[in-house]
């Protein structure tokens, strides 16, 4: 069957179907139950008594896969579910393993547009609802926004993380989660692997920077806190990452196995309280890090694979009884020590309730099986994390309607009303860092004609792109006739003359900065660029610590990402449309002289 028609009445079961179809659940309809109420665990575990182990394991397991549709990927992605998993569909992979969750990637197919994603979603639930002892599947996915999004347009699109702790209104993060929420929920994504709760301590962090709040412990706890609120009012699990804190290292766990060098005091202070804050909130889930931290386990094991950190600092210091989702298991750091058919069993041994992403599905899923058979793992074991994986899909009411509607999609998607509140919050996230002899705001009467110069990257989250043009055609209908010019973050000898030879024929350039180091070709572009004796405003699309490269420009905006919605706010700060109101959320240290600050948490300048 063929997965369109997600919601109609000849292609969704009803919700009484679905409820009778799931084991365990049918008591609740005898005694006239209403249809929304979740079943409490004394049906939970009725639902899991009747499971055979093979259902228990799957049910721990949350896999990526490939295509568009549950049932009629396109080929290629037919053949790369074969390759990988031995089946071509989602809908058999889940018959195959009886998942508990699947998780979306736009790289795997899943996420083309919002009716697509509904129709996915609605194929996924009928393939597993039409097992024996069908349960709901949790769908997944990283919404984080700013850098990281698998959802794109014509999906609302907020700033990243530590824009929005240029922002710093609470009030802000919490919009976002409740507006991002809903969009996921009609979508049938019920889970966020969002916020990012790392406080980002060191400006070298190659994985986390910008996805993180900022680098004060309160202020982060502020917004996770919110962020976390606006999700879970909105009917979505928000997940607390990465515990216990990925903000203070120079290696990036995808690729490496990072250490934290933070005591146990440092960690209490600098760590714990975006965390602390989230379960106080309600957190729904929290995923792991791949990181060792010596202070709080020095048996050298990454903390996903640490019961001292995840059960005795996690379960019991922090009170925490939510799900722990390990971070995706094909990962450099958590692979370093340990092969994949042992990662799951020690992962599982250590606290964690959901296997995220392993990287060879079948291993991992028999190796978690053949645990249990030679007693290295108990069925209670596996019980305990079934049973907070089905109270949370009770929670977000799978069980009572796992199915969404195109209608839901079309009134709740990226409706006017979202993209404004979006266009609302960014444009108090800009952050303007240098405004030497007052450049800002430039004037369409003064400097009508503008060069907008620099790299332009993929879009990180679907925007439309690439970044000159956006800013580009932003301050043209702003009222200035701006000409994009791609440059590059490496940009040659030849690409920098032509950069020179088009300022000559304009009022002022506007030119992009992305990570710049202390022998990027960048500085050598914007230097000659100044030479030219034409304003220059420049713009740091990343990170905020690219101002300290450059103390000749006399203008510096931070915007912390280069997606539409920033690059707009940006456009209109530029213009004097709006005056700059962010304010850094981190500390930027000198180039010369790490150790001494060059501005301030906290410092930002307005017009």
């Amino acid at each position: 069957m063929q997965d369109t028609g997600a919601g109609t009445p000849a292609s969704v079961p009803s919700r009484r179907t679905v409820l009778a179809a799931t084991a365990g659940v049918t008591a609740a309809l005898a005694m006239g139950a209403p249809a929304y109420a979740a079943p409490d665990d004394d049906r939970l575990r009725a639902l899991i008594s009747r499971m055979t182990l093979e259902e228990k394991v799957g049910q721990l397991f949350v896999s990526r896969v490939y295509g568009h549709s549950a049932t009629e990927p396109d080929q290629a992605d037919a053949d790369a579910n074969l390759a990988q998993f031995g089946v071509r569909t989602a809908a058999e992979l889940i018959a195959k393993y009886r998942l508990g969750g699947v998780i979306y990637f736009a790289w795997a197919h899943n996420t083309r547009d919002p009716q697509q994603i509904a129709a996915l979603s609605n194929g996924i639930q009928r393939a597993s609802l039409g097992l024996p002892r069908g349960l709901p599947v949790l769908v997944s996915t990283d919404q984080e926004h700013g850098i990281v999004a698998r959802v794109g347009k014509p999906a609302t699109l907020f700033p990243g993380a530590m824009a929005m702790g240029a922002g710093g209104s609470v009030s802000d993060a919490r919009t976002l989660g409740r507006i991002a929420g809903r969009e996921l929920r009609a979508m049938g994504i019920r889970q966020d692997y969002s916020p990012v709760a790392d406080v980002n301590v060191n400006p070298a962090n190659p994985v986390i920077g910008v996805r993180s709040f900022g680098a004060d412990p309160q202020a982060v706890a502020g917004l996770v806190a919110a962020e976390v609120t606006g999700y879970q009012k909105s009917g979505v699990a928000a997940t607390a990452k990465h515990f216990p804190g990925h903000g203070d290292t120079a290696v990036d766990s995808h690729y490496g196995f990072p250490t934290i060098t933070h005591t146990r005091e440092q960690w209490e202070t600098l760590d714990e309280p975006p965390f602390r804050a989230a379960i106080e909130a309600g957190i729904d889930s929290i995923m792991t890090a791949h990181i060792l931290v010596p202070a709080l386990d020095d048996s050298g094991d990454p903390a996903t694979l640490s019961r001292p950190i995840l059960t005795g600092v996690l379960r019991e210091r922090l009170g925490y009884d939510g799900v722990v989702v390990t971070d995706a298991l094909d990962m450099a750091g958590v692979r370093t020590k340990y092969g994949d058919d042992r990662v799951p069993v020690l992962a599982l041994k250590a606290g964690v309730d959901l296997l995220l992403n392993a990287p060879e599905l079948d291993l991992a899923w028999n190796a978690v099986r053949q645990a249990v058979l030679d007693g290295e793992l108990t069925e209670a074991r596996l019980e305990e994390s079934i049973l907070r994986v089905l109270r949370l899909k009770a929670k977000l009411g799978l069980f009572a309607e796992p199915y969404v509607s195109p209608r839901g999609v079309e009134h709740t998607v990226g409706t006017r009303g979202h993209l404004e509140a979006a266009d609302r919050i960014a444009e108090r996230t800009t952050t303007l860092l240098v405004n030497e002899g007052s450049v800002l705001p430039l004037s369409p009467r003064r400097q009508r004609k503008l060069l907008v110069a620099g790299p332009d990257l993929s879009s990180p989250s679907g925007t439309t792109g690439p970044p000159t043009s956006v800013l580009a055609g932003a301050l043209t209908e702003l009222g200035f006739t701006a000409s994009p010019l791609t440059t590059g973050t490496s940009p040659s000898a030849a690409v920098i003359e032509q950069a020179v030879a088009a300022a000559a024929d304009v009022d002022a350039v506007v030119v992009t900065t992305y990570n710049v180091s202390a022998t990027s070709a960048q500085r050598t572009l914007v230097r000659r660029l100044l030479e030219t004796g034409k304003p220059v405003v420049a713009v740091a699309i990343r990170n905020p610590y690219d101002v300290n490269r450059f103390p000749s420009v006399r203008a510096y905006l931070a915007t912390y990402s280069w997606t539409d919605v920033e690059l707009r706010a940006a456009a209109r700060v530029i213009a004097g449309r709006v005056s700059p109101r962010g304010r850094l959320p981190v500390p930027v240290q000198r180039a010369d002289d790490p150790t001494a600050v060059l501005y301030p948490i906290g410092y930002g300048l307005s017009y």
